[in-house]
């Protein structure tokens, strides 16, 4: 079954929200180590814009997969000829000699 855009929207946002938080707490936690001292408005901000691009991201790699996975699926194209008139009285023409 394939998945919606809106669908494969919400799932990215549901992803990134639960990750925004573990975002946030790592960045309390790893920045002192690093000598980053920052506030906790400024954790949340950072956190903000690193969710922003993590949607971004993981919406367009959603779609990226779908396309590959409804490419797969389906069968291979088959050419189609262009519409074109054709005029077919000489075969007509022919096959009239060859009864006669």
């Amino acid at each position: 079954m394939k998945q919606s855009r809106a669908m494969s929207l919400v799932e990215a946002i549901a992803n990134v929200a639960v990750g925004y938080s573990v975002a946030v707490v790592t960045q309390i936690m790893v920045f002192p180590v690093f000598g980053l001292h920052t506030t906790l408005e400024q954790n949340l901000k950072m956190g903000a814009v690193f969710t922003l691009v993590s949607v971004v991201r993981s919406f367009v790699l959603r779609r990226f997969f779908e396309a590959i996975r409804i490419r797969a699926t389906e069968p291979p194209l088959i050419r189609r000829r262009l519409p074109y008139r054709r005029d077919f009285s000489s075969v007509a023409d022919r096959n009239q000699r060859s009864i006669r």
